[in-house]
């Protein structure tokens, strides 16, 4: 009753619409394979190249040095017509060439410094790498006539660099070119150094050059940088005009201390240096300096011989141990230093300088020392052996101020009498001495020989009692050791030396402390980084946001040492408040606090000395109470107190140790620092540092500079390594940084002992 008209579907409609079908989607996805093949599996690259070319054909002229002469255009011009043949030539490099720049010319017979600009597919960059390498390996022929001139390459080198190495050379608000003046030193710094910091995003670059037949002396007097870390501020220094990575000299970033050597010698009459800086934050920059010299070197000497770890000079012998500084020298252009280390103990190594020379005037405006080293003419007969061999100080004439010596020397007069053996041959102490068969007291006393160890104390200061062979007990003095039965001993520092001397033992007791599981042998200015346990006492102390403040010394489970000065209130902070503290016991690395040897603990109280002056900073220090008991392990144990009578004497070896900055102004270091120094005699510091001594202050130091405490050590320990490791003082304070006849002031811990017990029952 419905009836359908049903069409049954015609076969061939169904196969049009399939094929059609199936060759529009053939074509889609190769439309699609060849757009990403061309966009991007094979899109072009940019790729950088630089290097130098030498040929021959052509005298070098002084015009050659200024790139904005018609002479450096005109001979530009024919040396890029050379590189682009050689390129022409070749199908894996003419066809992506973009762009050629000739930079600079040097001598020998001429090169010619260029950067080479390509675009080519990313299929094909190792063929254009690989073409680039042949055509240096090759140093094909390539001659070049033009107006009667014949240019012959005679080698070409070039090397893939990157982008900001380019812009640097392009970059002529920031370029310059110096060139050394005969017997005169030419200095240079980055932009705003010293009045402000270099600038962002800056790419700059010193050409410097010298005259033929000499090489480049060049010495960084100051760097402060970024940390070196990857993308940060970087100075390269380069042996070429061009920044080829295998003439790389140096890489410079970070911070270097004042004593540090950043001298670098060129091996040709030119050289590159390159500043390159990113978007961050700034620092002060670099000073540098640089002077010409010829290319001479004359022979020296050799030293001794080893058998396990050992370096050595070429053809020298070889050379082990503990060894002052020498010299040797080479009858070549070339020295090889071969260092050797066998598989048993390390130790610090070793520490080298180099420097090429004219044997007729080897130091241009400054004086030279017998071992070919050049000083300052201001350190000449003061007094100091800055040559090392001493030929500084030889053939002086003293001044009002100094005291000669019977070897000739020159030494300030202040250092007569201090004893200390400053002349070398003890003529500055010889005419202090008593007569024969006389005793010369610690207070410059002379008594009878037969006077000492008699039980009397004759000296008036017990120094002729202090060292005898037997201990007897003797009227109690402010400088003799009090037993517990209240009896006194002769002895000087009998306190946990392993001996009983007190009747009662009492010299011996309390004693477990000032030990360490370290086994070795022992940027703190001047100083070498710390090893684990090492220094199981020290402390670090941070406060609020701001990090690592001021050191401190472990002296029980729950009381430190520390410097008062630490926790004075300043610039709308509470440092006086003990919530604002935490002490880190047992860290090495400041970046691992968190370090299972770590142990964190705040600050229950901040006792400091109710006498300390902020101004004279006599009385600096203080006790601090945690608000939990440490538990000791090998990070972390307690240093002993020395007695009240403990003397450090003038000379003696003191550690210091601390997280504190590694040059003056500078930033603080990571890891901890360590750093010998010596007890200074109080005289001499006196008159170093008139009238701002107290006898509560002890005056320790290097004279000659470079190696001190500095900021950030403030409170930390200064360490005597006896029977026992005793506290001797603490961080207190100094005129700078490991300046020169500056020694730092410490408190002076023994002043200290029953005030120390009176707060901490320790």
């Amino acid at each position: 009753m419905n009836p359908k008209v049903v069409e049954k579907p015609n076969p061939k409609l169904y196969m049009v619409v399939a094929a059609v079908l199936t060759a529009f989607l053939l074509v889609s996805l190769l439309v699609g394979f060849l757009v990403w093949h061309f966009t991007y599996r094979n899109a072009p690259v940019q790729k950088l190249y630089n290097g130098h070319l030498r040929f021959t054909g052509s005298r070098f002229i002084d015009a050659y040095e200024n790139s904005n002469s018609s002479e450096f255009a005109t001979l530009a011009a024919k040396v890029k017509e050379m590189v682009l043949d050689i390129y022409k030539n070749n199908p894996d490099v003419g066809p992506f060439h973009k762009e050629t720049v000739i930079t600079s010319f040097s001598e020998g017979s001429i090169i010619a410094y260029y950067w080479s600009e390509f675009s080519v597919p990313k299929l094909q960059v190792d063929a254009l790498d690989k073409a680039m390498a042949n055509i240096q390996s090759s140093n094909q022929a390539v001659t070049l006539k033009s107006r009667n001139l014949e240019l012959k390459v005679d080698t070409i080198v070039a090397f893939s660099t990157n982008p900001d190495t380019i812009k640097a050379s392009q970059d002529s608000s920031c370029k310059y070119a110096l060139h050394a003046k005969e017997g005169l030193i030419t200095g240079f710094a980055s932009p705003g150094f010293p009045n402000s910091p270099y600038p962002s995003n800056a790419r700059c670059q010193w050409e410097l050059r010298a005259d033929v037949g000499s090489v480049i002396s060049l010495t960084f007097t100051t760097l402060d940088m970024e940390p070196c870390n990857p993308g940060n501020d970087l100075v390269t220094v380069y042996d070429s005009l061009s920044a080829l990575e295998p003439h790389a000299m140096v890489k410079l970033c970070g911070s270097y201390s004042l004593s540090y050597n950043l001298t670098f010698v060129s091996s040709q009459n030119v050289m590159l240096v390159m500043l390159i800086t990113n978007s961050e934050g700034r620092n002060p920059g670099f000073k540098a300096e640089f002077f010409q010299m010829p290319k001479m070197t004359k022979p020296g000497v050799s030293v001794g011989s080893c058998t396990k770890d050992y370096m050595q000079v070429y053809g020298y012998n070889r050379v082990c141990g503990l060894k002052k500084i020498f010299v040797v020298s080479s009858k070549t252009n070339k020295i090889t230093v071969h260092f050797h280390s066998d598989l048993s103990f390390v130790d610090n190594g070793f520490s080298a300088e180099y420097l090429a020379y004219d044997s007729g005037d080897p130091c241009p405006g400054q004086f030279t020392c017998q071992t070919g080293r050049c000083i300052e003419h201001k350190k000449r007969c003061d007094g100091w052996n800055d040559c090392s061999d001493g030929s500084d100080e030889e053939n002086c004439t003293c001044t009002e101020k100094q005291f000669r010596c019977n070897n000739g020397w020159c030494k300030p007069k202040y250092w007569v009498c201090d004893g200390v053996n400053d002349c070398g041959d003890n003529s500055d102490e010889q005419q202090c001495q008593c007569p024969a068969n006389n005793f010369k007291c610690n207070n410059g006393k002379c008594i009878l020989e037969s006077q000492k160890c008699n039980g009397k104390d004759e000296c008036g200061d017990g120094s002729d009692e202090g060292e005898c062979s037997t201990v007897v007990t003797v009227p109690c003095r402010e400088y003799t050791y009090k037993c517990r039965n209240n009896l006194c001993v002769s002895k000087k520092n009998p306190e946990c030396d392993g001996v009983k001397d007190c009747a009662d033992n009492s010299d011996e007791d309390n004693c477990n402390c000032g030990t360490r599981s370290f086994s070795k042998k022992s940027r703190i200015v001047g100083g070498l980084d710390a090893e684990t346990g090492e220094w199981p006492w020290q402390v670090s102390l941070h406060v609020g946001n701001e990090g690592h403040t001021c050191g401190a010394s472990v002296i029980s489970q729950k009381w430190l040492v520390s410097a008062a000065h630490c926790f004075r209130d300043a610039n709308f902070h509470r440092y006086s408040d003990p919530k604002s503290w935490t002490a880190f016991l047992g860290l090495l690395d400041q970046r691992n606090r968190s370090n299972a040897s770590v142990q964190r603990r705040g600050i229950k109280r901040i006792i400091a000395h109710p006498s300390f002056n902020d101004f004279t900073y006599d009385y600096d220090i203080a006790v601090l109470e945690l608000d939990s008991p440490v538990t000791f392990t090998k990070e972390i144990q307690p240093i002993c107190l020395p007695d009240a009578s403990h003397e450090f004497p003038a000379g003696r070896v003191l550690h210091v140790t601390g997280w504190g900055a590694t040059k003056e102004e500078g930033a603080a270091t990571i890891i901890l620092q360590k750093a010998e120094i010596r007890v200074i005699n109080q005289t001499t510091c006196e008159s170093l540092m008139p009238g701002q001594l107290t006898s509560r202050m002890m005056c320790v130091g290097i004279l000659e500079g470079g190696t001190d405490a500095c900021q950030g050590d403030s409170g930390g320990p200064l360490t005597s390594i006896e029977s026992k490791m005793f506290l001797a003082g603490v961080v207190s304070w100094g005129d700078g940084c490991a300046r020169r006849n500056k020694p730092g002031a410490y408190t002076r811990v023994p002043r200290f002992r029953e005030w120390i017990r009176e707060k901490t029952a320790v």
